[in-house]
């Protein structure tokens, strides 16, 4: 229980420590209008309460990753604790924060454009078209989990297939709905009472693991990988927990709320602290797959049997009866749709800012959705396990993009890049290495050959980028208008 509470501390610490270090760096500059009050439109740029912003990012942000994601991780052991820790302060929420803030400085542009404003034209046309698949990845793994899930509990007395089918219809038809309505009206209105609802479930169950008695890590806090199936913790692990640690997926959803915040300095509580919100999420679900199962046989067991979605119903409906379960899970119920919506609603205005198509008129807000939509039913054809283990590169991938696209930001303007570009070389390592591991890509290489190769790369793209820093003129005060730089 100790080493929980004390990985908690440690996240909170590093919000109020090293969070004001990477604010301090960036340089928030109250006497800036934001986008929310320059480009006011009533649909995409609303101003709106920070509270109430955070309680909306953290909702967007925290899909199915902070809970499946953890939950497989718990597999390979207390080190995945470690790195939910570190990768949340130094990585994911330094991400997270300039995915925000440079979309704050870019009048709100999608991360597409604060990529190719710092790293060139061939980095935004790639990051538009990566982008969007990502999202539409994550809109589909949002739609095929919460609808598993509630067919589980509701299945309108049908099979199984049939009920899976009918919620997946449901939800797709709510997506569609939140997609081309203005972001006041559904998101800001629900979503705050919704990422309330979150916390009280994390808090509940962690409340119920330890009134029940249950022995928090019962195999010890050693560090040694303990995967049943004797998989590689590098770089599996870090691929595998994906959100609740660092997530790509976060920076195509920043830039939602970073045409809503109404001053800068509201930037590092929504963009740095909600990151922090999630990795405290994450510990709690890998916390309750290494203690609730006491060995990860039995954990495993449970996951092939009916995968993460089997273990959440299992460990609510435990420790909190039917009813508390019940409610717990609608909880989990909520991460994957209020993030499977704004999904599909990033890669609208993504789409809108690459083609110019203004979105205060609702008829040009359906010239993209229903295509969009159509292309995101085709995928749902594809088996999930698939859908997955793309999404989880894909998400680091993007992820380590926009790292380096925020170190070059800071040797533009003549800042300390090191917070950035350490996390980025590392991120390069993990999914260079994971690409030459995986089944799913055609380089399927033994570890002795692909952890020299996912070490050379990103020291050839560290090599890089320090040549490109070193040829880069530094305007402390560089002007941050995309027409001025573009």
């Amino acid at each position: 229980m100790f080493y929980f509470f004390l990985a908690c501390a440690m996240l909170i610490a590093g919000y109020f420590v090293y969070g004001k270090i990477v604010e301090a760096n960036f340089g928030v500059d109250n006497c800036r209008v934001t986008p929310a009050c320059r480009l006011e439109d009533g649909v995409d740029y609303v101003k709106m309460d920070p509270k109430k912003i955070y309680l909306i990012q953290l909702l967007n942000i925290a899909g199915l990753g902070p809970i499946f994601g953890p939950i497989l991780g718990a597999l390979y052991g207390p080190a995945a604790l470690v790195w939910i820790v570190l990768g949340s302060i130094f990585a994911g929420a330094v991400h997270d924060y300039f995915a925000g803030m440079l979309s704050v400085r870019y009048d709100g542009k999608s991360i597409p454009d604060a990529v190719g404003y710092n790293l060139g034209a061939f980095a935004k046309q790639f990051m538009n078209v990566f982008s969007i698949v990502l999202l539409l990845l994550v809109g589909v793994v949002f739609v095929l989990g919460p609808a598993k899930l509630l067919a589980n509990k509701i299945g309108f007395e049908l099979d199984k297939p049939t009920a899976v089918a009918i919620w997946t219809g449901i939800i797709f038809a709510y997506y569609f709905l939140a997609t081309i309505l203005p972001v006041d009206k559904i998101i800001g209105r629900l979503y705050p009472l919704f990422a309330v609802c979150l916390i009280i479930m994390a808090v509940g169950l962690t409340t119920m693991l330890i009134v029940d008695g249950y022995d928090f890590f019962p195999n010890g806090v050693g560090l040694a990988n303990v995967h049943p199936k004797g998989l590689p913790l590098w770089p599996l692990m870090f691929i595998t927990i994906a959100c609740g640690a660092i997530s790509g997926f976060h920076a195509t959803q920043s830039p939602l709320m970073a045409r809503c915040i109404p001053d800068e300095k509201c930037g590092r509580p929504i963009f740095y602290g909600a990151m922090i919100g999630e990795g405290i999420i994450a510990l709690v679900w890998a916390t309750l797959g290494m203690s609730f199962y006491k060995t990860p046989e039995a954990l495993q067991a449970v996951l092939t049997a009916g995968g993460p979605a089997a273990v959440v119903d299992q460990v609510a409906t435990t420790l909190m009866g039917p009813i508390g379960g019940f409610l717990a899970i609608i909880g989990v119920i909520i991460l994957p749709i209020s993030s499977g919506d704004t999904a599909f609603r990033a890669a609208r205005l993504i789409i809108a800012d690459f083609s110019k198509i203004a979105q205060k008129d609702a008829i040009k807000r359906l010239m993209i959705a229903v295509p969009l939509f159509a292309v995101g039913y085709i995928i749902t054809k594809l088996p999930f396990s698939v859908i997955w283990r793309y999404f989880g590169f894909s998400n680091q991938l993007l992820a380590t993009i926009v790292l380096w696209a925020g170190a070059m930001y800071l040797v533009r303007h003549g800042k300390f890049h090191w917070i950035a570009s350490l996390p980025a070389a590392f991120m390069t390592a993990v999914v260079a290495t994971y690409s030459c591991v995986a089944p799913e890509f055609p380089l399927h290489f033994g570890t002795n050959i692909a952890y020299p190769i996912g070490v050379a790369v990103a020291v050839a793209c560290f090599v890089l980028f320090m040549l490109k820093a070193r040829n880069t003129a530094v305007v402390a005060d560089a002007p941050d208008s995309p027409g001025s730089i573009g």
